[in-house]
């Protein structure tokens, strides 16, 4: 009895030990790194950044099927390859960005509903097994709907010198890299347009505009208006003033020689009118 009860104690001990170690192994080799948190703007579109990595040989696109789902309820899908899958409130607005042969399962959400806060989470099945499929429920993104678009930034000095070029910054950021947002101006001038990965799934969107002020310009002001895909509402323009450096100085230069020669002529006809 004794030896069957220690029998049955080393059974007890190697199927426990044997699962702790077995639920480390797996959980190292299925694993997907997404934001858990991140900001949409409302009727525009985000993307869902995601990357993931399972066991076995690295497996061509065509044999990875890709699932978005809300974690609450593994059939409400938001993504899936077969769109009558698709829960209703989401087809035609959601697609994949990358290639899950690339270990990319990043999501974009399109026309983004008040709605659409999740959270979602990503499944994976691998086409060389029934058994080869994962949905990571522990890594699930839940989105913060913004409802009212924040100004851009305008960024310049306070005074610019006259004929010199002057340079002024416009920027916006935002989590929808796939129709970057566009910036115009209302002084024309050079533009240049800079996108920065600013990291975990935020994108920033920069126009540099270069231009001569003149003397015209003093005064005035300088606008600059973002348009975001979608009909984002809020604030779209951001308005700065200009104050041209040396207009004042150099009319008041202008002023002081016209004035020498006036006083210069009035004096030669006194000295003229005292010898006649």
């Amino acid at each position: 009895v004794k030896n069957q009860s220690y029998f049955m104690q080393c059974i007890y001990f190697y199927h426990y030990y044997f699962a702790v170690i077995c639920a480390g192994v797996f959980a190292d080799v299925w694993k997907a790194h997404v934001e858990p948190e991140m900001e949409a703007l409302v009727s525009s579109c985000v993307v869902l950044p995601c990357s993931f990595k399972y066991p076995g040989q690295e497996q061509p696109s065509d044999r990875i099927r890709a699932i978005w789902h809300t974690k609450d309820n593994w059939d409400d899908i938001i993504f899936h390859k077969d769109p009558t899958r698709v829960k209703d409130s989401f087809k035609g607005r959601t697609k994949l960005i990358g290639s899950l042969g690339r270990s990319n399962c990043s999501l974009e959400i399109d026309e983004v509903k008040n709605h659409d806060n999740g959270p979602y989470c990503f499944r994976v099945e691998l086409e060389t097994s029934q058994k080869d499929k994962y949905s990571f429920v522990k890594n699930c993104v839940s989105i913060k709907m913004i409802e009212q678009a924040s100004k851009p930034e305008l960024q310049a000095e306070q005074s610019v010198p006259e004929g010199e070029p002057a340079v002024f910054k416009c920027s916006v950021r935002h989590t929808c890299p796939s129709y970057q947002p566009t910036l115009t101006w209302s002084h024309t001038g050079k533009a240049t347009i800079n996108i920065k990965d600013i990291r975990h799934g935020n994108w920033e969107t920069e126009s540099v505009l270069t231009f001569v002020p003149q003397k015209e310009d003093d005064h005035t002001s300088i606008t600059c208006t973002v348009k975001h895909h979608g009909n984002v509402e809020g604030e779209m323009t951001a308005t700065h003033p200009i104050f041209v450096k040396g207009t004042t100085i150099k009319l008041f230069c202008v002023y002081i020689v016209l004035k020498f020669l006036s006083m210069h002529n009035q004096l030669v006809t006194l000295q003229r009118e005292s010898k006649t």
